[in-house]
């Protein structure tokens, strides 16, 4: 069994993006979830760029053979300039990664409490 949901989120102005996904996957004994999210905002910079917020990345993975369960997730946010038009932007980023692997036997017992 497979499931895939997508969703797109754009503001009127076309400033903000939210862009996610879910995908849902029993194959082999494994009951595995994927979600995925990207999150864009555009700012119009006056005069001269002034100082960008800092990178930030930060990965955590568990694993748990008590219960046949690993977890995987990533975020990262950032930011860039861009020119178009003759007018300055900040462009600000943050994408997010969340891997769930569960035995299927013990996906039963565990419920919805592995959600990233």
């Amino acid at each position: 069994m497979r499931d895939l949901l997508y969703k797109n989120l754009t503001s009127n102005d076309r400033k903000r993006r939210i862009i996610a996904s879910s995908e849902i996957v029993d194959k082999q004994g494994v009951h595995s979830v994927i979600r995925r999210h990207f999150i864009c905002l555009l700012r119009e910079v006056e005069g001269s760029p002034v100082d960008r917020p800092k990178p930030y990345l930060y990965v955590l993975k568990e694993r748990n053979t008590n219960n046949r369960r690993e977890k995987f997730f990533c975020k990262i946010k950032g930011s860039i300039y861009a020119v178009s038009g003759g007018k300055l932007y900040l462009i600000l980023f943050m994408h997010t990664l969340c891997i769930s692997l569960n035995s299927i036997s013990k996906t039963a017992v565990m419920g919805d409490s592995d959600k990233c």
